[in-house]
Formats: C-alpha cells, structure tokens, sequence
C-alpha cells in the first residue's frame, strides 16, 4: 500500500491517493485535477474510486468531476443531501480497492455526518493500516466545529472529542494523514508538525489527552475568523458544482477596464507590492499573486461582486483566474497593463519601514489590521485595530490624518494600503516585519500580520 499526498498550499489542504500498485483511492480532490491525475499518471495506477470526508465549507469539491473522468465510484456519506449520483456509505460498510480494504467510520464534529477511511491491505504483510481523516483527527489538533453553524460549536466539539477518541482505538502503527491543518482556516489549532500516527497522537492530540468538557472549552476558545467565502462552499458542493467547468476569464481592453473601473467592479492588481504602491490604475487594491491571493481576493471584496484581475503577465492572470475558481469565484475578467498602463493616470503611496515612522510622537494614524486575536498576543501601543476583512465596511472609523499601515510581514497590510487609497486617504505602507517594530516607542500604531 502506498499513499501519496498531494499539498495544496492554495488551500491549506492535502489530498490523497491511496493505491495498491494498480488500483487507487482518491480522498477528498480540490476542483482542479491536475496534480491528481498527473500522480495517478506517474504511479500507473487507476483511479477507482473517489471519497469525500465530507461537504467542504472551504473549497469546490472535485470529486464528482474525478469520479466521472475514470467511471469511478464516489463515496458520499449517506446522510448528506447532495443532488448527484454517488455511492452512498454508511458507518462501518468497506469497500474493495484492488488489494486494500475500505471502511468507513463515522466521524462527526467538523460537520455532522464527516467520515473517515480506514483502509488496510488484504494482505496483512503488506504494511500497516492507514486511516484518512479528513477534518476530523488533524496532526496535534482537530478540525474546528463551527464552520456548519457557529451556535453549534460547542455540540459538535463535543461529538468531535468522541470522533477522535474512537479513531485512538486503532492499532497504534496505523498512520494518520488529515485533509486540513496545512494552512487552511478549517483547522481548530495549530497543528504539530511531527506524530502521524495513532500511537503518537494517543499523547500529543488534545482530544486524546484532555477530559471532554475541558477540550470542548480549549477548543471552541481558539478558534479564529471565519472567511468569508466560506458560507457559500457547502451548497455548491451540495450542487455538484465543482464538475462544471469554469469560464474563461473575459480579457477587457483598455475602455473594457474603464468601464468596469466606473460601474462597480472590483479591480484587484496582482503585481508585487512595490510596484503597486509605485503606481496604480485608481480604484484598484493589491492583492498579490501567490498562495494567500485566492483566500484574500474573497474576502475583501463582496461575494458575487465582479472582478477585475490586473496584471502585467497573463499567464499570471490566467493562473489567478483558475485559482478563483477552486473556491467557486467565477466570470472574472482579466486586463493585461502595459509598461505605462499602471502611471497614466495614476495613483501611489509612500512604502516605509518601521524605523522610518516619525518618533517620538508617532504618525497621526497607526492602523493594525491583524485578526483581533493576533493583536491580542502583541498590540503595538497606541494602535488602532481594525481587522483587514472588515476594514472596507470600518473605513470612516479610521481618524483623519495620513494613516501609517502594517502588517507581521507586508502582505495583508498592501492589501489594507490599497482599499485606504481608493476610499481616498492618505497612507503609508509600513512593509517591514513586526519583530523590527519599536515597541518601547510606540505611542500610536498601524499594523497587521501578512
């Protein structure tokens, strides 16, 4: 039996596949299926079937899409509605996959009816058991239980706390490999970065070691904010969204970009910050391309609103694009900026670090748009706190004068420092890491964590 997990930092997440040399088992597929079936390519081996451990809340599923490419049967908890074709699986059915055995154990807590996997070779010198977790036993933690409802989060802590100590009833050689925990905002803890197995989890997972009730209130305590295209994701997987192929983004010439510029559309630039605040088309924001763009993009702007994605290279674009799309963003359209497109007309801001700030009376602003429980651990003194998800909604709470904004490392605080620029303030852009910030000093602060 081999597994190979496939890391998808867009996401957070990890898929799996699961395969006994010709036969293969994919768990939980993200909407694109390039890395997937590239994998199963490279190990000659047949996708047979395909699981979800349950209704995403943070990602379009592929798994409909997969299961229909390679006629494989999809394996969907029966207790969820969806309206498509699947195989509907119950606590303690197994299914065969060529020489591995699959069952199914129920696992509520992430969502009511999650499932894992627990598969084995039929052939007990073949290796140890593996069991497929999903969002339920993550490394060193569990997914959290507010994502279906946040007035159900301490019941379903609760069912997660007995999810987990059931699957601590396995052999202790059994390794663990969890979907979420790698980056994605569905995991209730920091995960640990070592102790893959039941035996090793048995004393560094919280659900293991701690008494129910006290898990429960750790549990629900630290969790963080929730994004907000997250709402959206557990109907349209419910819908089978994710075998639709996505549009081609619409590419707009330059009276295409000014016409979107002035009725509504949110024009999101993906180039390095520097050269945003150097120069920018007016009304735009950065969001830099990378791994975070997809999650940020959604979450300051209004969902369903239309974007506009700017860029000096289109193969970026498009990638950007297809990145939208994995969490169900779609009917962008893309612009392409020529070398002079981004100065005439054109807007900027000054770039700073922190032992550039004004000292020792501070600038008139210093705005820190870190998530509150961030801010918690180490608030720059005098700061005002507004978290970048909300800033677009809170910008008349910002006091007059030039705002000074920053972030751990640049990255959300570029994002704040455009939206204060198209609701046309004065800012600068504190691009440096929060471990250089004066903190004997400060008086008044602007910063966040990127």
């Amino acid at each position: 039996m081999d597994i190979i997990a496939l890391d998808l930092p867009l996401l957070g997440n990890r898929t799996h596949l699961v395969h006994d040399g010709r036969s293969a088992l994919v768990v939980d597929p993200p909407r694109s299926l390039v890395e997937v079936e590239a994998a199963a390519d490279a190990a000659g081996v047949r996708i047979v079937a395909v699981a979800e451990t349950h209704v995403h809340n943070d990602y379009v599923s592929g798994g409909l899409a997969l299961s229909r490419r390679h006629r494989a049967d999809y394996l969907v908890a029966a207790e969820e509605r969806v309206s498509f074709e699947h195989v509907a699986t119950r606590p303690g059915d197994t299914v065969d996959v060529g020489g591995l055995r699959v069952e199914v154990v129920a696992t509520p807590g992430h969502t009511f009816h999650h499932q894992a996997f627990h598969v084995t070779p039929e052939d007990p010198g073949s290796g140890t058991g593996a069991v497929l977790t999903g969002g339920s036993l993550l490394a060193g933690t569990v997914g959290r239980t507010d994502l279906v409802d946040p007035a159900l989060a301490r019941h379903l802590a609760r069912a997660q706390w007995a999810s987990v100590r059931h699957l601590g009833l396995l052999p202790p050689a059994t390794t663990v490999h969890p979907t979420h925990g790698f980056g994605s905002f569905c995991a209730g803890g920091a995960p640990s970065d070592s102790g893959l197995t039941i035996g090793e989890q048995a004393v560094l997972n919280p659900a293991l070691t701690t008494e129910r009730d006290a898990f429960v209130d750790q549990l629900v305590a630290g969790f963080g904010p929730i994004p907000r295209h997250y709402r959206f994701m557990a109907s349209l997987n419910r819908s089978g969204a994710g075998a639709r192929r996505p549009a081609d983004p619409v590419e707009l010439d330059d009276e295409g970009l000014e016409h979107a510029r002035t009725h509504g559309a949110w024009l999101l630039d993906l180039r390095p910050r520097e050269k945003f605040a150097a120069a920018h088309v007016p009304g735009s924001i950065n969001v830099e391309h990378g791994d975070q763009f997809a999650l940020w993009a959604a979450w300051v702007t209004p969902w369903g609103g239309r974007l506009v994605l700017l860029g000096e290279d289109p193969v970026t674009l498009e990638t950007a694009a297809s990145d939208l799309a994995q969490i169900g963003v779609e009917e962008v359209a893309v612009h392409v900026l020529a070398p002079s497109a981004a100065t005439e007309p054109n807007v900027t801001y000054r770039r700073a670090r922190w032992d550039e700030l004004p000292w020792p009376r501070g600038p008139r602003v210093l705005l820190d748009v870190r998530h509150a429980h961030e801010v918690a651990e180490d608030r720059v003194p005098g700061s005002l706190a507004i978290p970048l998800p909300e800033l677009a909604s809170r910008i008349s709470e910002v006091p007059p004068g030039e705002v000074w904004v920053h972030c751990r490392s640049g990255y959300r605080a570029a994002v704040a420092a455009g939206l204060l620029a198209r609701a046309g303030r004065s800012v600068v852009h504190v691009d440096d890491d929060l471990d250089r910030a004066p903190l004997a000093h400060a008086e008044h602060a602007v910063h966040c964590a990127g």
